[in-house]
């Protein structure tokens, strides 16, 4: 069974006074009696949210804030003002944004892994591709410090430009370690002098590759064009990453392959040598003569 209020006084707030409940007695008690009734502003509707009551609140971003910024700054009032049986959580482009960035970390090992394999499978050795990788710290350096010097964060953008310098800085050390590899299997060189003769012959490829490159994102860099602005992160870090590297990769690359190039030596001289039988461990057999 269904009660409804007459339509007649549904717009009235004295017509609950006139509403009552019988008791298990059978009296009538007025509900006045037990509450007390007041008008109040309140919402229309109530929305829910995985079946808790929810509310929406919209803000937009000031020229020149990033949203990770925004996000960061609601969070924080969030843990001063709210109790703690107020949950927040985030919908729209944030939601987006947050689950990006949460996924960024793992696709900057991811790619590294796969440049790892790839350079294996190229060179045949699990040495060298630890070598090339060597330059990537100070281009990761190089990037991030470029990015707190010039006022930004690390955004989607500049984890993008971080991805593409793992490509832009191995080239560097691919054109020296290459030519080092060959001048040791065909020339027959040391890996010092291979390596030194790989760094002068390759001293100006590797120049004229890394200036164009940076010239080239320059312009995001610097912000120029419609939503420059946005895009600037990306330039920064590659840029950044690109210059920094650029002097130490030039004089790290060389200590680490010569290095690598010694361990791997040093690994096969004793496994060479327990290969080899020992001098005199063979008995010698001389011509016999058997008469009758």
């Amino acid at each position: 069974m269904l009660l409804e209020l007459d339509p007649r006084y549904q717009e009235r707030t004295e017509s609950l006074k006139k509403i009552s409940f019988r008791t298990q007695a059978g009296r009538l008690v007025p509900l006045e009696s037990v509450m007390n009734f007041k008008e109040d502003v309140g919402p229309l509707s109530v929305n829910h949210y995985g079946q808790l009551p929810a509310v929406n609140i919209s803000f937009g971003l000031r020229p020149g804030v990033s949203l990770g910024t925004a996000l960061d700054r609601i969070n924080e009032v969030a843990r001063q003002v709210l109790p703690a049986t107020v949950t927040t959580s985030f919908q729209g482009s944030a939601k987006v944004f947050q689950a990006s960035l949460s996924n960024l970390s793992l696709l900057f090992f991811i790619a590294i892994g796969v440049v790892y394999i790839v350079l294996g499978m190229l060179y045949e050795s699990y040495i060298h591709p630890i070598t090339i990788l060597s330059g990537l710290p100070s281009a990761a350096l190089g990037g991030l410090l470029t990015l707190w010097l010039f006022g930004n964060e690390l955004n989607i953008y500049s984890f993008v430009g971080l991805i593409l310098l793992i490509g832009l800085v191995m080239k560097n050390a691919i054109m020296q370690i290459d030519f080092a590899l060959e001048a040791e299997r065909q020339q027959t060189m040391t890996p010092t002098d291979a390596i030194y003769e790989g760094c002068i012959i390759r001293f100006r490829p590797i120049m004229m590759t890394s200036l164009a490159t940076m010239f080239g994102a320059m312009p995001i860099a610097l912000g120029l064009g419609a939503g420059g602005e946005a895009r600037r992160p990306l330039g920064l870090a590659v840029v950044g990453g690109l210059l920094v590297s650029q002097v130490i990769t030039l004089y790290l690359t060389p200590v680490v392959y010569t290095y690598m190039a010694r361990w791997v030596k040093t690994r096969k001289i004793p496994s060479t040598a327990a290969a080899q039988p020992a001098t005199g461990s063979v008995p010698q057999l001389g011509p016999t003569t058997s008469g009758f």
